[in-house]
């Protein structure tokens, strides 16, 4: 199991190595400076979204936006533009965190809070009641070697299926806590800074759930959001990204207002007359400075998914 654990932490390192180097090529050739012109006049809001980012991190990306003439919007600017309430703006760049991590209360949060920087944090209500993900579970029993799919292959399968696997392995292994609590939750939502939208229940792979399993995930989820906060959420984050028009339809009747997706493009003015499928360029945690600046413009994802 180490040697598993050594050998993936080298091929991390050798792929950010070799990432470091294309980023400055793209920096160089002036692909990033292009990129945040357009940004800078109008042509887009640049949409990024973070899961587990360290303090350093979330920091650096709030500083480098600020220093190049970036202003940080929340959503719910990005429904008074939607509904044409507010004119399209400039140099716009819109935060969101996926999962509320633990760490996210000192890394993401107080930053924010700090910074007086507007974010809005996606919670699966079951991970926050109870501590932990279902894939942690599922990535804790590979390295064990229990013989159960590992979390990729449980993605594709049926949710029932899924769900029946992670409860037997929670029978046999314990995990430290990993996600917000409830009273940290209420904290931060407190804050004017920090909004809270809906990430599911159980944050299944939407699509592999059945329509009653579909709707109860949605509702099951705002409706305990609500009790903790007392506000209603109406902003939504499709967990692993996965959605089709059935999910759309889903947080529709659930009175949501707008859905993101993790399609790594920009926020056009063209993209928002789709309110349910919004685009995101993820953050990656742990890359250097140079990757994340090139994800944050959005060049990264256009000329590299298919390497790194």
């Amino acid at each position: 199991m180490d040697r598993l654990i050594n050998y993936n932490r080298m091929k991390f390192k050798l792929r950010n190595v070799l990432a470091y180097f294309v980023a400055w090529v793209f920096i160089l050739i002036g692909l990033v400076n292009r990129a945040k012109k357009k940004a800078l006049k109008g042509d887009f809001i640049l949409s990024i979204y973070f899961h587990n980012p360290s303090k350093k991190e979330f920091e650096f990306i709030i500083k480098w936006f600020t220093k190049n003439g970036f202003k940080f919007i929340g959503v719910d600017d990005l429904k008074k533009i939607i509904n044409g309430s507010m004119s399209f703006p400039k140099g716009a760049v819109l935060l969101t965190a996926d999962d509320g991590w633990a760490s996210n209360f000192a890394n993401v949060a107080e930053v924010a809070n700090n910074y007086k920087i507007p974010i809005t944090i996606f919670v699966p209500t079951e991970a926050i009641e109870s501590g932990n993900y279902w894939f942690s579970y599922a990535k804790k029993a590979k390295r064990l070697g229990m013989g159960y799919l590992p979390s990729k292959m449980l993605k594709n399968v049926p949710n029932a299926e899924r769900l029946a696997v992670i409860t037997e392995i929670k029978k046999k292994i314990n995990l430290p806590r990993e996600a917000m609590t409830i009273s940290e939750i209420q904290s931060i939502a407190a804050s004017p800074w920090i909004s809270i939208g809906g990430h599911s229940h159980t944050h299944p792979i939407l699509p592999n759930c059945s329509d009653d399993e579909l709707e109860s995930e949605i509702t099951v989820n705002k409706k305990k959001v609500f009790a903790w906060i007392n506000y209603q959420i109406d902003t939504f984050a499709y967990p692993n990204g996965d959605y089709g028009v059935r999910e759309m339809n889903a947080l529709k009747k659930e009175d949501f207002q707008i859905g993101f997706s993790n399609k790594p493009e920009y926020l056009s003015p063209q993209s928002l007359n789709s309110k349910f499928n919004l685009p995101r360029i993820g953050i990656l945690e742990g890359a250097s400075k140079a990757e994340n600046i090139c994800r944050m413009v959005g060049v990264w994802h256009k000329n590299t998914l298919k390497v790194f």
